[in-house]
Formats: structure tokens, sequence, C-alpha cells
């Protein structure tokens, strides 16, 4: 165990994977978001130090929560000239002390803070941008570059959503308790996008473990979500879209982790209970015969899934889903990704024209010039395919993202070559 501690990947993969139910812990014992923010910062400094020395908790989250609140309260105390808390060598890390010490601070159970948190994030106080913004910062703590992304907007536009939505929900006195089943059915579709949103900074971060455990914390908290909503066809679909997806991961990465091509994956690797298990929810969700942009995204995805090979992928039935999803959802993001299957049934001519309008509000978005630049290429437009996948990989949110450029680019130059 000594070996795995003293390995920094492993100790940012387990900061970053307890982070959600660390914050919303102490979020709820101090009852400021600047605060709790502070208090887990803390505790990671002091982890860094110890658990390489001590050893590693047996329950980190348990130990995080501890720790960043007497840190907390320490602080205070000295501020107030009282009796300092011990040092940090005198908490135990080998007696599995902290978890009960933890169930103490209140009489619920800290794994279920976060779906708590994030309903209280989705105050209708706030807009709803600000909503998910603010959850996306304080349950996940993706950067505000990172967020920024996810919404096409710049990092300074972002940075001063989040500072509003905490100053306002500090004016507003929220209190940091559960909504009732009134307000959490009001606030249900802006915690669905926080957790799709949560999953996809996860999905696209690549091989990295740290961020790839946001997967994870997105399907678990869809689970709960779920338990709550039973019979909201929704919901149902968010869950079966997320199980979807990450049933690929398995064959998404190679040895090298480098990302491999949906065409180049090998199905036979993808996680066929998690397939069976979307499949099954999905169908759960039709039944309602309420359709909505998650249940329709999950099909999208069951039809790939259906297909034992790439070359029996059922364009004609993706195209007429993301056709019904932009009725649904008019998004250029959407239509972008229409574009591609457009491309496969009626040529790159067919993809371009239909993509050529959204070059303004895409001209932050790398997928828009990779998109581009694959079609040209295919048209034999080599210099402007260049020009675009050069922007792309500029563009390009993480070492996966670049790669998955360049892998497209390369074999995209072998074919045409």
């Amino acid at each position: 165990m000594n070996q795995v501690i003293h390995d920094p990947a492993w100790i940012d993969s387990t900061l970053t994977a307890a982070r959600p139910q660390a914050v919303s812990a102490l979020l709820r014992y101090f009852r400021d978001m600047d605060t709790a923010e502070e208090a887990y910062q803390e505790a990671c400094l002091r982890a860094l130090k110890n658990w390489p020395r001590n050893g590693p908790p047996r329950d980190p989250v348990a130990w995080l929560i501890l720790v960043g609140r007497n840190a907390t309260l320490d602080g205070t105390r000295r501020r107030n000239r009282d009796v300092a808390l011990p040092p940090d060598e005198m908490i135990s890390d080998l007696t599995d002390a902290e978890a009960p010490l933890v169930e103490r601070l209140d009489a619920s159970h800290y794994r279920d803070d976060v779906l708590r948190l994030l309903f209280i994030c989705c105050h209708p106080e706030l807009p709803a941008t600000q909503q998910v913004a603010l959850a996306l910062r304080i349950v996940s703590g993706l950067s505000v570059a990172q967020i920024a992304r996810a919404f096409l907007v710049s990092d300074a536009a972002m940075e001063q959503r989040i500072t509003r939505a905490k100053a306002r929900i500090a004016k507003a006195d929220v209190p940091f308790e559960t909504p009732g089943p009134i307000e959490r059915s009001e606030r249900l579709a802006a915690v669905a996008a926080m957790i799709y949103l949560l999953f996809n900074e996860g999905y696209t971060a690549g091989n990295d473990p740290a961020r790839a455990s946001l997967c994870d914390e997105a399907i678990r908290l869809a689970r709960l979500l779920l338990r709550m909503f039973q019979t909201e066809p929704e919901t149902m679909g968010l869950t079966a879209l997320m199980l979807l997806q990450q049933s690929r991961l398995p064959a998404r990465f190679d040895s090298e982790g480098e990302v491999i091509l949906l065409e180049d994956q090998d199905r036979v690797l993808w996680n066929a209970k998690l397939i069976n298990e979307g499949v099954a929810l999905l169908d759960k969700a039709m039944r309602h015969n309420r359709p909505g942009p998650y249940q329709v995204q999950a099909a999208i995805a069951a039809t790939h899934a259906r297909a034992a090979h790439f070359v029996e992928t059922d364009w004609a039935g993706i195209d007429a889903l993301y056709a019904a999803l932009e009725r649904m959802q008019p998004s250029p993001v959407i239509t972008l990704n229409r574009a591609v299957v457009t491309a496969k049934l009626h040529g790159p001519e067919a993809g371009l024209t239909m993509i050529a309008p959204l070059e303004k509000a895409l001209s932050g978005y790398f997928h828009y010039f990779g998109t581009r630049g694959a079609f040209l290429l295919q048209l034999g437009r080599t210099g402007e395919a260049r020009a675009d996948f050069d922007r792309a990989i500029a563009l390009a949110g993480t070492p996966a993202q670049a790669a998955h450029i360049r892998r497209h680019l390369d074999r995209l130059i072998q074919d045409a070559g």
C-alpha cells in the first residue's frame, strides 16, 4: 500500500473523486460556499503532506471532511485566541475513527449530501445558466475554464456568472437544507442538466482517471435521482444515456492511452451489462409516451450499441432521431452532430452545407473545425482541411481531444493518398 500512496496520480485521483461528497458535507456544516471550498482545499493540502507519511485512510472522504472541518474551526479559534486543536500528526489514519466522527456531524449520511447540494445550487433565485455553472464549480471542482468550455462562453463571462450566483445565494439567505417535494420537482431539469454536464466533462477528459471518475459520480447521482423520481421518463432517459455511453469505456483507448475512434473500437469489449441496463431503462421510459431530449439521445446511443459492427449502423434511424432532437432542443451543437450523420447518408458536401451557418455560433468549439476539416478533406480540399484541423487542435480542451483530431487527420490523409 505504501507504494500506492506515494504515487501522486493515485492521490490526485482520490482527492478528485472525494471532492463532491466532502465539499457537500462541509457546505452543509458551515453554510457558506467559500468557507466549504477553503476547508476542502486545506484538507487536500494536509492529505498531500500526511498520506505519504502515515498511510492512506480507510475512508478518504470521511478523513477529508473531518480534517477540513477541524482545520477551519482551528483557524477560527486561533483568531479568537482560543485553544488550538491538536496538530495534524495527532489525527489517526489507522484506526478508522474518521467515519463515526463524521457521522456525528449531523443526522444525515454524508454520501447523500451531493444530491442535496445540487438541488440547493439550482435554487429559483438564480438564473438557469448560473444554477448549473455554480453546481459544476462547487460539486465537481471543475475549473472556470472547463465550465466555460461546456457553455461555449469566455472564461471571464463564466467567472462573473459564478461570482454573481454565490452572491445571490448569500444575499437571499438560501437555506442549506433539502428542498421539499414541490421544490425538487421544479428544480429537476436543472439538476439533470448539471449531472449530464458533469458526466461529459469526465467522458471528454480522455484516459485520465482523475477526471474520468466524474462519469461514475454522475451515474451515481443519476441513480439517486431516479430513486426520487421513479416515474419520470426523462430521468430514466438521462440514466440510460450515461450508462450506454459509459459502456464503451473499455474500448475507447488503446494500450498507450490514445483515443480509438468509434468505427475502430472492438465492440466485444463494450460492457454488455451497462448496455442491457441502459436499453431496459430506455424502453421503460418510452412506454410513458412522454418523449424528451434525454430519451432521444439515449435512443441514439442505443442504436449505436445495437450495431454489431460499424458498417451495420442504422444511420437513417439516427438521422431521424437527431431531427426530433433538433425540434425539441434547437442547438448548433445538435445540428453539428446531425451533419455528421447526414454526411454518412448523403456525402460530405451535404454535411458541409448543413454546418456552414453554424460557424459564428461555434467559432470557439473545436468539434466544429474538426468536423468541417473532415468534410473538406473528403472533398479533396486539403489546404482548407489542414487549416481547420490546426484550428481544432488549438481549441482542444484536453490532450485526448487534440489526439482525437490528430488521429482522425492521419487516417483521412492516408485514405486520401
